[in-house]
């Protein structure tokens, strides 16, 4: 690989070493920066993964971090690239497309949940990093026993992605619209359910009125968002799997 050639953002991103500077060593590198970032998102979220802050974090002024980071935006990509870490050995085996794919999802989600940060954090551009770039590899490679051709193996990795992405920032959002409530979502529901039966006439919303007199918003005893998020997912691997019949 010719080294000259990557851009310097890129040879963070992939902590390939440059020409040293002259004067004494640096204090610290890329990897303790961004590891204070992470750590401050993680705790108080994303908005607190501020140069400043993470300066503050490290006992070291905002400006000597422009040494080891070019940006906040720079910054940004490489917090995004180190909290997705390694792809879990899960995702090493063999077995049929649906199986793979249905795992790679779950794991994603897991992922998700972890750093729950990371899935509102703005994407600015296609996977860079050696983590992203593994779990893109990952993905791909879920569909290689599959016929289909390149762009639709990506469109269908893109597409469970940002369904899996979407979920979790709903899933967020729902656990902080209920905040304060003492309620968990199955209780939220059921008190939503009920409410929209009180007010929505069948005679001005028809569908949506007859799925609010269904037992649908009721307490099961199951974990509905397991349940919704599975639904949903096979729903777009149905669509999958008629790409790869086609193909």
């Amino acid at each position: 690989m010719d080294e000259a050639a990557v851009p310097d953002e890129l040879a963070r991103l992939w902590r390939i070493p440059t020409e040293s500077r002259r004067g004494r060593p640096a204090k610290l590198d890329v990897g303790q920066v961004v590891d204070a970032a992470v750590a401050l998102a993680d705790r108080e979220g994303l908005a607190a993964a501020t140069l400043p802050r993470v300066a503050e974090a490290l006992g070291v002024t905002k400006m000597s971090l422009y040494r080891h980071v070019g940006s906040k935006d720079e910054l940004l990509v490489l917090m995004q690239d180190a909290a997705s870490g390694p792809v879990p050995s899960s995702l090493d085996g063999t077995g049929p497309w649906r199986e793979r794919l249905r795992l790679w999802a779950s794991e994603q989600r897991a992922l998700f949940a972890r750093h729950p940060w990371l899935a509102a954090s703005p994407v600015s551009g296609p996977p860079k990093g050696p983590h992203l770039i593994g779990w893109f590899d990952a993905g791909l490679r879920a569909l290689r026993t599959t016929e289909l051709d390149w762009a639709a193996r990506v469109g269908a990795v893109m597409l469970v992605g940002e369904y899996v992405r979407g979920n979790a920032q709903l899933a967020q959002g729902l656990e902080a619209g209920r905040a304060g409530s003492g309620q968990d979502q199955a209780a939220a529901e059921q008190a939503y359910g009920r409410a929209m039966f009180a007010l929505v006439s069948p005679e001005r919303f028809p569908d949506a009125a007859a799925l609010f007199a269904s037992a649908t918003f009721e307490d099961t005893g199951e974990d509905t968002a397991d349940t919704d998020f599975f639904s949903g997912l096979d729903l777009i691997l149905d669509g999958v799997a008629a790409a790869v019949k086609r193909a």
